[in-house]
């Protein structure tokens, strides 16, 4: 890949607490193949308010946000679109001239991902999770049609705020969770987390689910998605939500609508390099 940079080169990128390449592979391999004058490039930082400043002073088109900072950021952007106003939860700024306008690209990629499995309204859903990403995946479950279930969390105060909000139960711990749809909403099974190899659910549970659904996008295989092939439950990966919604990111940065098989190809362009 070749990327010719000019004084009119539009830089996009992202921050998060542990970059990856992803976002920068997925983006500048469309950019090339598009013949688009931009470039993709990840950060990590310790002064968010620094760093949202630097992004709105040097002209920064675009910045996907990761964990811990799809909240934190609410406060130092200049406007929510209705995504990240309903959810309090922002993944994607965009800068119009200086003003910051914050997004959420995590909701519309479960959407269209549970459509796209056809996974049947009305199952009983258990996820664990709390925080930003919790919000979108839960927003985008309901509003999809499946209205019973228990938010499983830690944090007992942002545990019940979430299922509150949206007609559900609440507990503690998951040893007890009986459900058709089990999704994991936290970082339990990431790549060079402290959980990496950890289920979210027990073989027990994965067995008597319908479906199942992991966020985490790295590794694509975590050790819940291995359960759910092991005992033949469909799943839906966070492989796939990543891919959605950065090609949302995409088009909000480049005006450019991108097909299926465009994403496609840039996320396993993306996944040969992670």
């Amino acid at each position: 890949m070749t990327l010719r940079l000019t004084r009119e080169t539009q830089l996009c990128m992202s921050l998060s607490a542990r970059p990856s390449n992803f976002g920068t592979r997925f983006h500048n391999f469309l950019y090339e193949e598009l013949g688009l004058d931009y470039v993709y490039k990840a950060f990590s930082t310790t002064d968010l308010p620094a760093a949202i400043a630097g992004i709105r002073a040097l002209g920064v088109r675009g910045c996907a946000i990761s964990m811990p900072f799809k909240e934190a950021v609410i406060p130092l952007a200049d406007g929510l679109a209705p995504s990240a106003a309903r959810l309090q939860s922002v993944n994607t700024l965009v800068n119009d001239g200086g003003r910051l306008m914050a997004y959420n690209t995590d909701y519309l990629a479960v959407r269209a991902l549970l459509e796209h499995h056809a996974v049947p309204r009305g199952l009983r859903v258990a996820m664990r999770g709390s925080g930003g990403m919790a919000r979108a995946v839960l927003a985008a479950l309901v509003d999809a049609g499946f209205a019973r279930g228990t938010v499983v969390a830690r944090n007992g105060a942002a545990g019940r705020a979430l299922a509150a909000a949206h007609g559900y139960g609440w507990q503690d711990g998951a040893d007890a969770i009986e459900a058709d749809v089990l999704v994991n909403a936290t970082p339990i099974g990431m790549a060079g987390g402290a959980e990496a190899r950890a289920l979210a659910f027990t073989p027990a549970q994965v067995a008597a689910a319908a479906w199942v659904f992991d966020v985490v996008a790295m590794p694509a295989e975590t050790p819940l998605i291995a359960e759910s092939r092991r005992q033949g439950r469909p799943a839906i990966t966070g492989a796939e939500v990543i891919a959605l919604q950065a090609a949302e990111q995409f088009t909000l940065y480049t005006g450019v609508r991108l097909t299926g098989e465009q994403v496609a190809r840039a996320s396993a362009f993306a996944r040969s390099g992670c």
